[in-house]
Parts: C-alpha cells; structure tokens; sequence
C-alpha cells in the first residue's frame, strides 16, 4: 500500500522557502531601499538585477541537484551517493575545461553541453564500477564515489594547470551564487524542465530501483530507463556546473531525508524533494552572506561543512539501528 502524499510537509517546506526567498530579496551588500538621486530606481535595479536572479538561481539550483541525488540513488540503488560527490560534478566541469580550451569563445550553452556530454560518460563509468562493489557494503559505494570524483577533478586540475587555467577551473569546482545576475543565470530554468521529466518518469524510475531482473519482469525497458535517468543527472550536472560551479550534498543528504518520510516512490518523493533542497541551498546561500558580512562564504563552502556533518549523522543513525 502506497504512503500518502506528506500534504502538511510540503505545505510546510513551500511557506519556508517562501520566507526565505522574501529574506533573500533583502539581504546583502547594497540598499534595496536606496533611492538614485538623479532616476530615484536605483533600489529596484538591484533588486530586478541582482536579488532576484540570485534567488532564482538557488531554489532552481537546489531543487535541481535534489532530484538529480534522487534519481542517482535509484540508478546505483543506493541511498549515500550524491552526483555531485561522486564524480559527475567532476566531469561536467572537466568537460567544460576541455571545449574552454577548444574553443574559448563557446557559448555558455554549448559548455553546458559539453559539461552534461563528459558527465554522462563519467556517471555511467561510475555506475559500472559501483555494480562490481559488494550489496552488503553499502558504505563502499558513496567512499568510492569521492576517491573517483577526486581522480577526476585531479585529472581536471591537471589540465588546468598545464593550460593556465586554474582560476577558471576554480570557479566551476566551488559553487557560489555571487556572480549571478540578470542575464547570466536563465540557463537553469533547463533543470525546471528536467525536474519535470523525472517526475513524468517517476514511477518506471522506482521500477527501476527494485533491480534489473524485477523490472524487466515488469515489462520495463531496462535499458532505455537507465539511459534517461543519466541523461537527467548529466544534464541538471552540466547545466549548474557551468552556471554557478559544484555544490556539494544536496543530492545526498536531501533524498536522504526524504527517503525516510515517504519510501521509495520516487513520485510521491520529488516534490518535497526539491522543496527541501531549494530551501537548502537557499538558506546556505543566506547563511553564507551574513556569516563575514559585508563578505560572503561561498555556498559550496557552507554546503560543505553542513552537508558533511548531516552525511555522517545520516551513516551513525544508520549504523546505530544495525
């Protein structure tokens, strides 16, 4: 029998992220009141260019990593990876590198592709290595993860050094949302789009969870299902790398979470899940402005110290109940 759907949870989580949107709008360096003497709209500029956009980008961004780290876990049926952790964010900044150094005036869109093309390849060299791993160690696979996303990201610093570009490297390896502003976040409305594939698919993606041989028994196309949930995480992947770099453990602590409330029903999942996970990178964001005021910690940054402790509450609660 199917959970019901946690109607006061995303009730809930939907009136926190809209507070926190309304905190964001009004937060950081600069007057949101400030009137320009000479236009009197100067308030309103950097509210329609910065702010906004801002705030954009976090719920889109969070959201979108959120049910990227679902649909992941349902391909490696394993709650502790995240893509982001776990080489895919690697590759799509690697492959962004790579089309950089083969044409450095491509488009932003192009180097999203080309980001989401070399993720999907390191993602699935992933999945391959994890399915050799033994299923009653599920620890291995999320250690795994970070010794093979920190080879690739060597390989990536590798031929960044060599080529004289490091900081640009840098930029797409730490995730932050300083440098978003109107015209130069809209790409991610994309992830919108594929958070709405994942949830078209959701029902043949929780078939998928329950192993080949069940879901084929089901009349599931293995295979093709197995393609489009790479492409889903390659894509969300490529996409934010390039838009406003790697932020780590949404996709591992959130579906995590989500996991324990609702099963594994992917459908009655994803949208607390992205709830959850725009409100996450959001408030980290927030977080991140305040903590050196009038300087900022990069989200990443503030991901990183957050996401890791609740990973290892999430592993200790895990070993305590055997």
């Amino acid at each position: 029998m199917r959970r019901l759907l946690p109607a006061p949870a995303i009730l809930g989580t939907a009136l926190l992220l809209a507070a926190l949107a309304a905190a964001s709008l009004v937060i950081g360096v600069g007057d949101l009141f400030a009137r320009d003497g000479t236009s009197g709209v100067s308030g309103l500029m950097l509210l329609l260019a910065s702010r906004l956009p801002r705030t954009l980008a976090a719920i889109l961004t969070g959201a979108a990593l959120a049910i990227a780290g679902t649909v992941m876990q349902t391909l490696a049926k394993n709650r502790f990876v995240d893509p982001m952790t776990a080489g895919t964010g690697s590759s799509a900044a690697l492959g962004i590198l790579l089309v950089t150094l083969l044409a450095p005036g491509a488009p932003i869109a192009l180097k999203a592709l080309a980001g989401s093309a070399v993720a999907f390849l390191g993602t699935l060299l992933f999945l391959r290595f994890a399915r050799d791993l033994p299923p009653t160690e599920p620890f291995l696979v999320p250690l795994f993860g970070i010794v093979y996303g920190g080879v690739v990201g060597a390989i990536a610093a590798a031929i960044a050094w060599e080529a004289d570009l490091v900081q640009f490297l840098d930029v797409w390896m730490n995730g932050e949302f300083s440098g978003v502003i109107r015209g130069r976040y809209e790409l991610l409305f994309v992830t919108a789009l594929l958070g709405a594939v994942a949830f078209w698919a959701a029902d043949r993606l929780t078939i998928l969870s329950l192993g080949r041989a069940t879901a084929v028994g089901l009349g599931l196309d293995h295979a093709a299902m197995l393609r489009l949930g790479l492409v889903i995480v390659a894509l969300i992947a490529g996409v934010t790398v390039v838009t406003v770099g790697i932020i780590p453990f949404v996709g591992l602590v959130v579906p995590a979470l989500i996991g324990r409330r609702v099963g594994d029903d992917v459908r009655r999942a994803l949208p607390l899940t992205a709830l959850l996970g725009a409100g996450l990178v959001l408030g980290s964001d927030i977080l991140g402005r305040l903590l050196r005021y009038p300087y900022e910690v990069p989200v990443g940054t503030v991901l990183g110290v957050v996401g890791a402790a609740a990973f290892l509450a999430i592993v200790l609660r895990r070993a305590r109940l055997g």
